[in-house]
């Protein structure tokens, strides 16, 4: 399809960018099209937060502790930011509507896999596909809706998607609390299979293709090794600090075909830890490099000069690490301390869901009002606040149901705030560069997601070690299956006094990781502010 003039002359003014779009404002079925990619990107969200209430059906029944219970979480994120980057810019060079049944297909073959899965090994294996299948949808349709609207309808547009993205995460503990207690944890997996196969028929009719003319020569293979590298090692250490020693080893370690002895003067865990910082490092210094010599690079740092997209990305980074945080540890207390079903902890966590909901609907009508920075600032706040009077409630005294309170208050908050918060990292950004933002800050939040599990893992293990204090075996295996062993107890039934102190103690260290994701969520709000005075700065006076 041809350009316009106008649209000739702004691609002429940018030619160091490393793209343009195609004009595709007059397509028809764009509406269609736009609900065919929300059901695509609700159904990999959707896999985010849905693993969480069952997590403790998983873990009794495939034995897992509380390290693998992580790592089925978080390498779904880890493994979906690390390719983030890289699949962007396949969408930019091959067409976004390939990627995206490409990324489809992929992740409906990992559910397929997961659902089989007898064993821990299997399972993780088949969260690293469904990640991989995840990093190819998410960026195709964040470009295709940045390419395809313009003006009113843009907004529109990011509408719908910001509350998809909301919105599916909200829903997930509820579908995830039904699937697991009417069927089998196993359908969470299932249920995403008819879903993949008719995005996958509905975008072949309606979804159209863009992509992007990449100038830039070579594939930056480099680039992608060092930010997988980064990426993985830091999740890695995180998760396994608290099993493996955060300094001196506390157990020995194998990585493959090499064991790293117990008595080794230092854990792998800071090695780790270092080797990924440097390698994020590295990767910084080297896409800065490709940039100077003109070649294909991962990560345009030239976006990071636009402050909103800066501050933006800092947010949503923060606040995506105190929402995992949250959606990781909640289900585990619900079911293992509080002593519910897994349906009833849908419930509870449904909560959300509500609120999000509700506001999700209301977040444009409100940012006309009084714009969008204003909205997202509001929408943290109510979080902050949602969840530090949850932290303040748990206790075995306060009925469960009361906890849904505040989980409205943050679901609400959390609609305004994911509704608004993409559109506006977005703002600045040219249209020619398109993919490499929204493939940046998909990435920052996918990385977000996979060390929010990683720090709640981590302080929820810090908190039982400090906490549980019967002096009984059931410390120990209550921390290291995360609270399995309270649920086992319970089904022999007897010895009521000491499940209560188990869950008391449970409770506390639950408390502990709530306030962790507060600061997260809190220095997100900071950021919010920040982005808030920018906006202001950046309007016209009269």
């Amino acid at each position: 399809m041809g350009r316009t003039e106008g649209e000739r002359s702004d691609s002429a003014s940018q030619q160091d960018a490393e793209g343009t779009e195609s004009d595709e404002v007059n397509i028809p079925h764009k509406w269609a099209a736009l609900w065919v990619l929300a059901l695509g990107l609700g159904m990999i969200i959707l896999d985010g937060t849905i693993v969480g209430v069952a997590l403790p059906a998983i873990i009794s029944s495939l034995d897992l502790d509380l390290t693998q219970a992580q790592w089925i979480n978080s390498i779904y994120s880890v493994v979906f930011a690390a390719l983030l980057l890289s699949t962007g810019r396949i969408g930019d060079r091959l067409g976004r509507k390939r990627l995206f049944i490409a990324g489809t297909t992929t992740f409906v073959l990992g559910s397929v896999l997961a659902a089989l899965s007898g064993s821990a090994t299997p399972l993780l294996l088949a969260r690293v596909v469904q990640g991989i299948g995840g990093s190819m949808v998410l960026p195709a349709t964040l470009s295709t809706v940045n390419a395809v609207f313009r003006g009113k309808d843009r907004a529109a547009a990011f509408g719908v998607w910001g509350a998809t993205m909301s919105g599916a995460a909200a829903v997930g503990p509820l579908l995830g609390g039904w699937l697991t207690d009417s069927f089998s944890w196993e359908w969470i997996f299932w249920v995403n299979v008819p879903i993949g196969v008719a995005v996958i028929v509905a975008t072949v009719l309606l979804v159209p293709e863009t992509k992007g003319t990449i100038t830039s020569r070579g594939l930056d293979v480099d680039g992608f090794q060092l930010s997988a590298l980064g990426v993985g090692a830091l999740v890695f250490a995180i998760i396994e600090g608290p099993s493996m020693g955060w300094w001196a080893p506390t157990r020995e370690a194998t990585f493959l075909f090499w064991t790293w002895p117990e008595s080794a003067p230092v854990s792998p865990v800071p090695v780790l830890g270092l080797l990924g910082l440097v390698a994020i490092a590295l990767f910084v210094l080297w896409e800065r490099h490709r940039a100077r010599v003109r070649r294909s690079a991962l990560l345009d740092l030239s976006l990071f000069t636009l402050p909103r997209f800066s501050w933006g990305n800092v947010t949503a980074a923060t606040v995506a690490v105190g929402e995992f945080a949250l959606i990781f540890v909640l289900p585990l207390y619900l079911v293992s301390a509080r002593g519910l079903s897994v349906l009833q902890a849908g419930f509870v966590l449904a909560a959300m869901a509500i609120g999000a909901f509700i506001a999700g609907a209301q977040a444009r009508h409100l940012a006309d009002r009084i714009g969008p920075p204003a909205v997202v600032v509001v929408g943290l706040g109510l979080e902050v606040i949602g969840i530090g009077v949850m932290a303040l409630l748990l206790a075995p005294s306060v009925s469960v149901w009361l906890m849904t309170i505040p989980l409205v208050v943050y679901g609400l908050g959390l609609g305004l705030a994911s509704a608004q918060l993409t559109s506006l990292v977005l703002a600045d950004v040219p249209t020619a560069q398109s993919g490499q933002g929204s493939a940046t800050q998909s990435a920052v939040r996918q990385v977000g997601m996979a060390i929010g599990t990683a720090v709640a893992g981590a302080l929820l293990s810090v908190g039982l070690g400090h906490y549980l204090s019967t002096g009984t075996p059931l410390d120990e295996a209550t921390r290291t299956s995360a609270g399995g062993a309270l649920q086992g107890l319970r089904e022999k039934g007897g010895q009521e006094d000491l499940v209560a102190e188990l869950s008391r103690q449970f409770a506390q260290a639950t408390q502990v990781t709530l306030l962790g994701a507060v600061v997260f969520l809190a220095l997100g709000l900071v950021g919010a502010l920040i982005m808030l005075r920018l906006s202001r700065r950046s309007q016209p006076t009269h």
